[in-house]
């Protein structure tokens, strides 16, 4: 009973299965028995779950023919001690109790312990592998190196410095708050990484603070850090009468500060979030004041244009404001001053009013009326009915035909000029006929010295970009290059089949 009474203080201690840890025993008495009888004899240990009782078995497996002596025996002899005994049965033979020695008794007590530290860690493993996205509470055990570890109570977890606020130090005995960002096995055992920079160790404390985020009343769409310093929340409420950022805030901004304080003093900007891409933009940029936005949503980029005195709050410090504003809402983002938008709108019309004056052979007044209806390309113009284009201020039929008929000839002029610069070049057919790459595109490869499959299917989607113009998004380039190197699967030439970077 004793065994059992042992057994039963380390399940309670370890918070492990009592089960685990008899298993363990028997595995300890067990390798006992092999030093005394021979490591190469199959010696098993067992205890009786209700007595405490220890048996010590030899196991002899019934073979014809025998091939080891020492685990097996013939059926012949087998069926001496057993009549009906049959081959692949084994042959159990009752062995006296051990007295341990010193040496043995240290072994069987190594074997237990090493048992019973991998049940523990076992157990911590399934306890904490689902609570990853939680905050705990611990106590500073040791620093080392700047990498803190922290006491859970029953395990220990690792928060790294790079995982730390700035400014922030830790010593013996102090408590700390964190965020579970990873749960992993290794070889040593568990590992559990905590996080203070983490963005959504934020959303968790506001989640603690305000009781509308616990009931999923208010959402909390996205966050964005600058740990230590600065970040951006947004979110929405469900409920109409319930003001999202408000409750955010608290009375006296309590709920807000309980959160501020905990981070270190770091400032926190609470935006309402928005399904509109502009709306949310212009959201995430407060402070500052918005007069204008672009949206490209080929490129998930937008130009956002603020008064000239409003430029370095929009910005922020060191980029800061604009930066979270832009992790926060997923979009690129590129600050203009009123001043700035209108320079460069007047240098798009000039662009493109000496296009039209080129391409057309009309005069300016001409030329500015395209660019008023928003004509953009020569392509458009020969692309558009010429019904259309008589509605113009000013055109009629007449002017509608010739100016798509001049449109279409300086197209065909200018296609044939510039495949007869691609042969020139020596870029391949195969690289012309890639679905995405325009003539002048494949001009500004040629020039570059791309001139093949294999060039192309060699660069990177930002080399290509870079190369060939920003008008080409970074899902269209990631298509090109995969097209391109379709045929190193389809020769099997050994190329490389990696994703483009």
């Amino acid at each position: 009973m004793e065994l059992l009474n042992v057994a039963d203080a380390v399940a309670r201690e370890k918070s492990i299965d009592r089960d685990e840890v008899l298993m363990a025993m028997e595995q300890a008495i067990q390798k006992a028995g092999r030093a005394k009888y021979g490591y190469e004899n199959d010696i098993r240990a067992e205890i009786d779950r209700k007595t405490g009782e220890v048996r010590l078995q030899r196991y002899l497996q019934v073979a014809d023919p025998v091939e080891n002596e020492s685990t097996q025996i013939t059926l012949k002899a087998a069926r001496k001690s057993k009549s009906d005994i049959q081959v692949g049965d084994f042959l159990v033979d009752d062995l006296p109790p051990i007295d341990l020695g010193r040496i043995a008794a240290q072994t069987a007590k190594q074997v237990i312990v090493q048992k019973v530290r991998e049940a523990e860690r076992k157990r911590q493993f399934l306890e904490y592998k689902d609570r990853v996205g939680e905050i705990v509470s611990g106590i500073v055990k040791r620093v080392e190196y700047g990498n803190v570890t922290v006491d859970l109570g029953r395990t220990e977890a690792v928060l790294r410095r790079d995982e730390t606020l700035p400014r922030e130090h830790f010593k013996n005995g102090d408590r700390v708050r964190a965020y579970i960002y990873d749960v992993r096995e290794e070889q040593r055992g568990p590992q559990i990484f905590l996080s203070r920079t983490h963005p959504l160790f934020m959303a968790k404390l506001f989640a603690q603070e305000v009781p509308e985020i616990y009931d999923n009343i208010i959402e909390i769409k996205s966050v964005a850090r600058d740990p230590g310093s600065r970040a951006k929340i947004a979110v929405v409420s469900s409920d109409s009468s319930i003001d999202p950022v408000g409750a955010c805030v608290g009375m006296r901004g309590s709920r807000v500060q309980a959160v501020v304080g905990e981070l270190q003093g770091e400032k926190i900007d609470i935006i309402p979030w928005s399904g509109d891409p502009a709306t949310f933009v212009v959201n995430a940029l407060a402070p500052a004041e918005v007069a204008k936005v672009v949206l490209d949503e080929d490129n998930h980029r937008m130009d956002v244009v603020v008064p000239d005195e409003q430029l370095s709050l929009a910005i922020g410090r060191r980029g800061q404001n604009v930066r979270l504003a832009s992790m926060l809402t997923g979009w690129d983002i590129d600050i203009l001053t009123e001043k700035e938008e209108s320079e460069r709108r007047q240098q798009e019309l000039a662009t493109r009013t000496a296009l039209f004056v080129e391409a057309l052979a009309v005069d300016d007044v001409i030329a500015h009326l395209l660019c008023s209806e928003d004509f953009t390309k020569v392509e458009q113009i020969a692309e558009t009915p010429v019904d259309e284009l008589a509605e113009i201020e000013g055109f009629d039929a007449e002017v509608a035909g010739e100016l798509q008929e001049r449109a279409r000839n300086w197209l065909a002029e200018n296609a044939a000029k510039l495949e007869a610069r691609r042969k020139e070049l020596g870029i391949a057919d195969e690289v012309a006929a890639l679905d995405g790459l325009d003539a002048e595109m494949l001009i500004k490869l040629g020039e570059k010295g791309v001139k093949t499959l294999d060039d192309v299917a060699d660069l990177a989607s930002d080399e290509l970009r870079e190369i060939v113009g920003a008008d080409l998004g970074e899902n269209k380039a990631n298509e090109i290059i995969m097209a391109a190197r379709a045929h190193w699967f389809a020769d099997g030439s050994g190329g490389s089949p990696a994703a483009p970077a």
